[in-house]
């Protein structure tokens, strides 16, 4: 028996990246909605309430609309918008977050996909706050490239035609991302992080970095302890991985382009107590359409990785 999934945005970056982790599988079905008559609101009402699950690919107020016209008890949502990630009755849809997450998301109706900065982010320090190595109201800054991909349609233009007048711009400078609750609400945080985002002329991956200053930390963990408790914390993960950095030169924001899985790294000098954490990831896959198919999977009971690329 298959299940069935309208992807509302299918047409967009996220949503066309969905669609070809679920094409081939047989288990799935893909309810279609004619693009003449997307934006006919009884045809999308019926095809949001004729779904087992419902993906949305879209804007946060369309997300928001889209969730208000599904009145199908049955249906179950996950939306890849910013619209749900700090709201009550939605989980968190980062599997490896929490040692129950998985088991929250398999129960849940209403999930809200990670942000893709965020994804990497929490990833290194939601371990490392829950094992005390860092108090929760420590403050934290976190850098962060992504490619031009994550901005959609128009940076995609941007780049692509050669208007860009950089090939590497910072932005989000009045510090009011709109990522920044969900880092602080999910790394249980006291306090802001200070984010710095940025955009590389590249067209899928990212890095995303956060120093720490060891030796400023009530513990002063070594090197050593914050890679046990990342190694502890994903132990078990088929997607994320805490690897070696010995003989590591170089790192490059597209090393995990192309996949769904996140590399985490700590790097250092032991004699000063400096750290630098560091997470690989494509902004498009474990950031975004790999971490919905994911979610997806678990929602329905399928193995948590059919259909990704590892």
């Amino acid at each position: 028996m298959s299940i069935r999934v309208f992807i509302d945005g299918a047409a967009g970056t996220t949503g066309l990246e969905i669609r070809d982790r679920l094409k081939d599988r047989p288990e799935i079905e893909i309810l279609l909605l004619d693009e003449a008559l997307r934006k006919n609101s009884v045809k999308r009402r019926e095809a949001l309430n004729a779904a087992d699950f419902v993906i949305l690919c879209l804007p946060d107020d369309a997300a928001r609309e889209a969730v208000a016209l599904i009145e199908s008890p049955s249906v179950r949502v996950i939306d890849a918008s910013t619209a749900h990630r700090t709201g009550d009755g939605w989980v968190y849809g980062f599997a490896e977050l929490e040692p129950a997450q998985s088991a929250a998301i398999a129960a849940a109706s209403r999930v809200t996909n990670p942000g893709c900065y965020p994804t990497g982010f929490l990833a290194l320090v939601r371990p490392l706050v829950r094992a005390g190595l860092i108090p929760v109201d420590f403050p934290l800054s976190v850098n962060a490239t992504s490619g031009y991909s994550g901005g959609g349609r128009s940076m995609i233009e941007e780049f692509e035609s050669g208007k860009a007048k950089t090939v590497f711009r910072p932005y989000g400078l009045g510090l009011a991302h709109k990522h920044v609750p969900e880092m602080l609400k999910h790394a249980k945080i006291e306090h802001p992080p200070i984010f710095e985002p940025a955009v590389a002329n590249t067209y899928r991956g990212m890095i995303v970095e956060v120093p720490l200053p060891l030796h400023a930390l009530p513990r002063r963990p070594s090197l050593a302890a914050i890679t046990t408790a990342l190694r502890d914390a994903y132990k078990d993960s088929p997607v994320v991985q805490v690897l070696d950095v010995e003989g590591t030169e170089m790192l490059t924001i597209e090393e995990l382009a192309g996949t769904d899985r996140m590399n985490l790294r700590v790097f250092g000098n032991a004699e000063r107590g400096q750290a630098r954490l560091v997470a690989t990831l494509d902004n498009l896959g474990k950031g975004a359409s790999g971490a919905a198919v994911q979610n997806l999977n678990i929602m329905a009971g399928l193995d948590p990785v059919a259909g990704l690329v590892l």
